[in-house]
Order: structure tokens, then sequence, then C-alpha cells
């Protein structure tokens, strides 16, 4: 028996083919696989798969007949991974832009020792470099691609996680751009929480950005996940001669307050960003029907979403809150998922769009919606099984939704949809540079 595995190293959302040959017609053979992520824990996932009338399996073309996963995924030996600690949820290397390596074992009834082989996943391509950036009260991580440029640029800003991005930059940067990953709360010398975040902060990073990468044709987009996507489409309303394009992860289509990410002292109800000294209103104030008793009181695993959708409920709370996504001047992506169990991210991505038709939004929309999939959209080839989890601020205990292989294939669709907005939307740039002056 023979294990094949190509390619052996590339990028992390580069698919591998794992095959075997040399078996008999109709012998059955299990597939495992194991990496290490987060602080060495270890994740694992295996498979049984019966050989053709060649003697071969190949996971591009063979479904396993048991297993972690059911159906034809080349790769989901990985997106059904779980990891040997219970509640173990970072998915990268203790070092985030680190390279990840798979063992892949392969074993018939009876063998006394498995076939070995393994493959390299890696965030930063050759020649991206990393820098962390303190300047102008910043907090971030810069990668840059290989070559002198200029390169287009992304700005990327986490959730109500907080943190520094850098897998998600360091990815971008692999693919051409120039990606800063910038801290607004839980980073070094930020506040713990998102409570009251100043939005001249990015207003800062913005400026920043223009003068020191010195992007082509002046293009910096914004990509953010859940309250950063939010917080992306909002930038974009305040700072419209800087951003170039918009694309939100689960976005929100109305300013929410704190929530889970709060300052206790502030409490949920609080506001979650202040601009030119004043808060934002936010969809919870002055709302006639929200209550947080379904994500207080429901039956687990409880759905914020669930809470959140009776402040929907009143439209005039939801006008005053409403993000006026006509003020963007370029185009503007987002994806969402239809069993989000965060919030209500389908319906939030369709309040954008047909925000932006009903004005007439010059620019080009894309809006992907994720049939089953829920909160937790990443990029390709990472686990999708840990679908509860204790919030990283509160810590209360939630479920994101969705499923293993639905989540698989928001993270695989949703990363090549994102690579070709962007290529179009720098394209669009390039061929109408217009005023590229932030």
């Amino acid at each position: 028996m023979r294990l094949s595995i190509t390619p052996g190293d590339a990028l992390i959302d580069v698919p591998r083919r794992i095959a075997l040959d040399g078996l008999a017609p109709g012998e059955q053979v299990e597939v495992a696989s194991c990496t290490l992520r987060g602080a060495g824990v270890p994740w694992r996932a295996a498979a049984r798969f019966v050989a053709d009338a060649e003697g071969t399996v190949d996971l591009w073309r063979d479904a396993p007949v048991a297993g972690s996963y059911q159906g034809v995924s080349a790769m989901g030996l990985v997106w059904a991974q779980v990891p040997d600690t219970a509640g173990a949820r970072e998915l990268f290397d203790a070092e985030p832009a680190a390279a990840l390596a798979t063992d892949i074992l392969a074993r018939r009834d009876g063998d006394a020792r498995p076939v070995r082989g393994g493959f390299v996943q890696r965030l930063a391509a050759a020649g991206v470099t990393r820098r962390e950036v303190r300047e102008e009260g910043l907090v971030g991580t810069l990668f840059l691609p290989a070559g002198p440029g200029p390169h287009p640029a992304v700005m990327i800003l986490n959730g109500s996680g907080g943190g520094i991005n850098e897998p998600r930059a360091a990815l971008y940067a692999s693919h051409g751009y120039a990606a800063f990953a910038l801290g607004y709360f839980k980073a070094p010398g930020l506040s713990d929480y998102i409570s009251a975040t100043r939005l001249e902060y990015f207003e800062t990073a913005l400026a920043w950005m223009h003068r020191t990468l010195k992007p082509l044709q002046g293009f910096v987009a914004l990509s953010g996940q859940s309250r950063g996507g939010e917080l992306v489409l909002l930038l974009g309303t305040l700072f419209p001669a800087s951003v170039s394009a918009v694309i939100g992860y689960v976005p929100g289509a109305v300013v929410h307050c704190a929530q889970n990410a709060c300052d206790p002292a502030l409490g949920r109800e609080g506001p979650a960003w202040i601009f030119r000294g004043r808060p934002l209103p936010h969809v919870w104030e002055n709302n006639r029907t929200a209550t947080w008793a379904p994500w207080d009181e429901g039956p687990e695993p409880r759905r914020h979403a669930d809470a959140l959708r009776t402040a929907l409920q009143d439209p005039e709370a939801v006008e005053r809150a409403r993000i006026p996504v006509e003020k963007i001047r370029g185009p503007v992506m987002v994806l969402s998922a239809t069993d989000d169990g965060s919030w209500p991210s389908s319906l939030y991505g369709r309040m954008v769009t047909e925000r932006l038709a009903q004005f007439g939004h010059p620019h080009a929309v894309a809006h992907l919606d994720f049939e089953g999939a829920g909160h937790s959209i990443l990029f390709p080839f990472v686990p999708t099984t840990q679908l509860g989890y204790a919030h990283p601020v509160s810590g209360r205990r939630s479920t994101s939704g969705g499923t293993p292989a639905h989540n698989a294939h928001a993270d695989e669709a949703s990363w090549q949809g994102v690579l070709r907005f962007l290529q179009q939307a720098v394209a669009a740039r390039i061929a109408s540079p217009g005023d590229t002056s932030p």
C-alpha cells in the first residue's frame, strides 16, 4: 500500500489530494489525521474507505463508509477534526501565522504498522514579511507580500473576541495585499472590552495606511467579521474617502450595544462605539420590544440571535440604529449564514444589500448567504466541529450554529468569493482611479 499527498507544502487554502494504491479490490482502509493546534493540542479525524476495482482510494473521489464525516470531501480529514482536549477552540499555532503540519496515517485491517505521510498548511507565502505596529497609538500587525509593490491594502478587524487577526492578514498578504490586522480591544495596551470604542482610532489607522503603505491607486479595503463586520460597514460610512471597498463577514446591519464584550461596569446595553465624543445610537436603545430573555433563559444550546431578533421587531429603533451603508463609496460584499446562532446575519445581509439597492449604489454589491451554515465563517480547510463555545469576554456559553459540513462549505466558498471580489474591486479602481487621496 502506498500513500500520496499532493501538494505536500502549500498555502492553507489549497486543497490536498490524499490517495492510496496497492490495495486489493474491495479492501477497507482507515485513514486518520492529526494536527497540533494552539498550545500543542492534538486535533484528530478518521474515516474508513473501500478500495475500487483498481485497488485505489482517492479522497477527491471517494466517500467514506464510516468515520468523522460523510460524503465526498477532499479535505474532510481536516475540517472534521475534533480536539483531544475538551473545549479547545484555537485553530492555529501558538504563533498565529505559523504553518500547521498534519500527519496522515493509513492502516489496513490486520496491519501492524500504518503507512505514514503528511502535509504542511502555510498562512504566509514565501517572501511575506511580518512586523508589529505600535505607532500613533495603533496596535496591530502588518503583513506585506513579496516584491516591491505598490500593493492594494486591506485592514482586518476581529469581532467581539477582540485581539489581532494575524492568520487572515497573513493569508491576504499571501495573495498580494498589504494586510494590516488591527486590534482595538483585548490586545496589548488596549481595553479588555469593546465598550466605548472610539472610532477616531480607525480614522488614524486609515490615515496611517494611506501615508505609510502608499497602496496601489490608493486602494484600501476593510475586512471584518461579526462585530468587526458591523464596524467595517460603519467605517465605510464615516470615512468614505479613505475606504475603497468593504467586506463584512456575518456583519450587523444596525449598530449594536456592547453585548457580551461589554465592560461589566457599563453593562451589555452600554454603547460599543463613540464618535466625536458621542455614543452612536444602537438598536437596544429605547427599544419597545427588545428582551434578553431568549438568551438568558432559553434552552441549551443558547442562541444569542434569538434575543437580537426581539430587538428587530421595533421598526423605529431599527431605523434609528440602521447603518447608512449608502454612504460607502466603493464595492460592498457581505457574507452571511442562515443558521447563525450569534445573530441573524442572513437577515442583516439582506438589509444591507436592499438598502444599497434602494439608494442606487453605483458600485458592485455581492451577498453570499450560506444555507445551513453558522456564525463562524473563516477560510478553507480548518476544523469546523466546535459549534458550542464560551464567549472569550463574558464567558457565557452558546452555539455559533450550523453543522460542520455546512460550515466547511461556507469557509471554502466564502474565501473564493472574497478573493474574486477584491480582484474585481482593485481592477475597477485601476480602470477608474478618480481621486485616490484619503
